[in-house]
């Protein structure tokens, strides 16, 4: 029997000198020492964007925006006959200081694109990251949500 899991985060940005350079937020998860972006299990009575958010707080003391129109999922099957969902979004922070939650997260680290790019453990970030950029060079990218 197939069981299914759902979770959801967020590629977490910021623009540096006026703009002109763009970090992303990593993470190290403490479980198995892969890089990633901040991502949790949905709660009950959770929405997509709630579980988003408060798992980017809870995981890096964060309050972060969300970038309407930017919401990608992923899927793979981290064990046998478990199928995992993570819905991702964009959200920005003006937010200086990351307070790594100490049981989840062994490290965070502000990255600029490239090195973002080398550092992430999995393909599947990596397009992550593509898609993130892509839509942040576009004129359509607009704040969606407070961050609360």
């Amino acid at each position: 029997m197939l069981k299914r899991e759902k979770s959801c985060g967020a590629l977490v940005y910021r623009r540096l000198e006026e703009g002109k350079r763009l970090q992303f937020l990593l993470i190290k998860h403490r479980s198995d020492g892969h890089w990633s972006f901040p991502k949790g299990h949905v709660e009950l009575g959770e929405t997509e964007v709630q579980t988003a958010l408060r798992e980017v707080r809870e995981e890096t003391g964060l309050r972060i925006q969300l970038l309407k129109g930017f919401r990608h999922s992923v899927e793979y099957y981290p064990k046998p006959n478990i199928r995992k969902q993570v819905i991702y979004f964009l959200g920005n922070t003006q937010d200086e200081s990351i307070t790594p939650q100490e049981e989840e997260v062994s490290e965070a680290r502000w990255l600029d694109l490239e090195e973002a790019y080398r550092q992430v453990t999995f393909d599947n970030d990596r397009h992550l990251l593509d898609r993130a950029a892509a839509f942040l060079s576009s004129p359509e990218s607009s704040i969606q949500g407070s961050g609360q």
